[in-house]
């Protein structure tokens, strides 16, 4: 075998789909459920030093901070599509040169769009969201701080995404498990304070996120220029960017990224409908700690396994074996699926125990957050489906169809059940939570069909050469 082909692992598109599958899909598993509780310590320091008030401010801005940032993080989408393509064709040139246009416009985007319009879009963002006072005053330092500082955590999804595609999940664990521990330390120093370092609150969780996430991309950085990865950047080929290949990027990245938004911009959306209720502020922090954090346990695993599928699929595709992809997604969802019901069983058995963790112990928000985590166990099985077949179908090239199924299942269905109800009858918590089950429900039915009816199987991809 030629050595361009030898470079990756060609288990993935050659012998057992389970062990190839699982391969991919348990590292990024643990690091996402690692990175889960990354944030889920932020939730608990705040929550017991400064109050219920700080863990709906983090949620409320980790929300209005994911709308752009995977927006600009879009473009990793459309380079995880033509590095899994051409892996599975063997050609690492094309692999290299992929991965570090991906990488200046990344830091393009995030040093002159995402940083100066953050800071100052800032307030109005949280007004946008009906933040009350004091949970905008915790609110913005933390949003502000992400906006300015996020360059290191765009190398590190852009790294991961590289690497996963390529068909090394182990590199992207060691590095976010270290990017997790690195970030606890900082943030437990950093909003409590320690000796002559003083407590900076919420603002210090923000600070800790960035500091962590920039100390690894620069690691990062020196790995991809020296080698020693799967990727790495090109030698002799130029440093200014290559406009065929970032055309590219955008082209497979573009729609993923306006599916981001729409997702996050239903979320905002559906915090608007959260703050119009009249206990808004416990029903904020309930949200905040039960959808963003312990749901999380259930999204990022699935997000780990949407990674595989798409890895799976796309070098398969790339290896002209499409019936090979087909099963590698199915595979994925049935693992998701279980996953999804252990997880859920907790939330029924084990709710207020969960809720306690995070300094809940206030009757009203403890029985919203109850209500929240019932809906979200039976939420997850859904979802779980949904992204290991949205992994299938972006990892291929088909980006679009994901877009039109997200406006539909995260905006259109969700909201309008949420206005009609306001307007003609009392919105109540379980009906918000209804509807986002309903959301959820409706994404899995509409993945599955796109996905099964193949139209995946005829896109191309290519880029000309240097």
């Amino acid at each position: 075998m030629p050595p361009a082909r030898r470079r990756y692992d060609r288990s993935i598109i050659e012998g057992p789909l389970g062990p190839a599958v699982w391969k991919l899909a348990w590292p990024t598993m643990l690091t996402n459920i690692i990175g889960g509780l990354q944030g889920m310590v932020d939730q608990a320091l705040v929550g017991n030093l400064i109050g219920y008030k700080a863990n709906a401010a983090i949620g409320v801005s980790s929300q209005i901070f994911l709308i752009v940032i995977i927006f600009i993080s879009s473009l990793f989408t459309g380079m995880s599509v033509l590095v899994a393509r051409f892996a599975g064709a063997g050609e690492h040139d094309k692999v290299d040169r992929t991965v570090y246009q991906a990488f200046i416009a990344a830091i393009g985007l995030s040093v002159f769009v995402m940083a100066p319009i953050g800071y100052f879009a800032s307030p109005a963002l949280l007004d946008f969201v009906n933040a009350a006072p004091a949970v905008k005053a915790e609110a913005l330092p933390f949003l502000r701080t992400m906006f300015l500082f996020s360059s290191g955590m765009l190398v590190f999804f852009m790294l991961g995404g590289a690497l996963r595609s390529a068909g090394d999940a182990r590199t992207p664990m060691i590095l976010g498990i270290s990017l997790t521990v690195m970030n606890v330390v900082f943030n437990v120093i950093l909003i409590r304070g320690l000796g002559p370092i003083p407590a900076f609150g919420t603002r210090g969780a923000a600070m800790g996120t960035c500091t962590a996430s920039g100390l690894l991309a620069v690691y990062s950085l020196y790995k991809l220029w020296s080698g020693g990865w799967v990727v790495s950047f090109p030698r002799g080929q130029g440093w200014g960017p290559d406009w065929d290949i970032i055309r590219s990027l955008f082209r497979f990245g573009l729609p993923t990224g306006i599916q981001g938004i729409a997702m996050n911009v239903g979320g905002v959306l559906m915090l608007s409908f959260i703050g119009s209720l009249p206990q808004s502020a416990a029903a904020q922090a309930a949200f905040a700690v039960c959808y963003t954090q312990l749901f999380s346990l259930i999204t990022w695993t699935s997000v780990g396994l949407m990674g595989s599928a798409a890895a799976m699929a796309g070098q398969n595709l790339g290896a002209s074996q499409p019936e090979r992809s087909a099963a590698s997604v199915r595979v994925a969802a049935r693992i998701g699926f279980s996953t999804a019901a252990l997880v859920g069983a907790l939330f029924l058995l084990v709710p207020r125990d969960l809720l306690a963790i995070f300094g809940m112990h206030e009757p009203v928000v403890v029985g919203i957050g109850v209500q929240l985590l019932r809906v979200l166990s039976v939420s997850g099985l859904f979802i779980a489906v949904a992204l290991t077949y949205t992994g299938g179908l972006q990892g291929t090239g088909d980006t679009r169809s994901p877009l039109y199924i997200s406006i539909v299942s995260q905006m259109v269905v969700p909201l309008s059940i949420c206005f009609v109800i306001q307007r003609f009858s009392t919105l109540d918590p379980i009906d918000i939570w209804i509807a986002i089950l309903i959301g959820h429900a409706t994404r899995c039915a509409l993945t599955v069909t796109r996905f099964n009816q193949g139209h995946w199987r005829e896109i191309k991809v290519d880029i000309g050469r240097r």
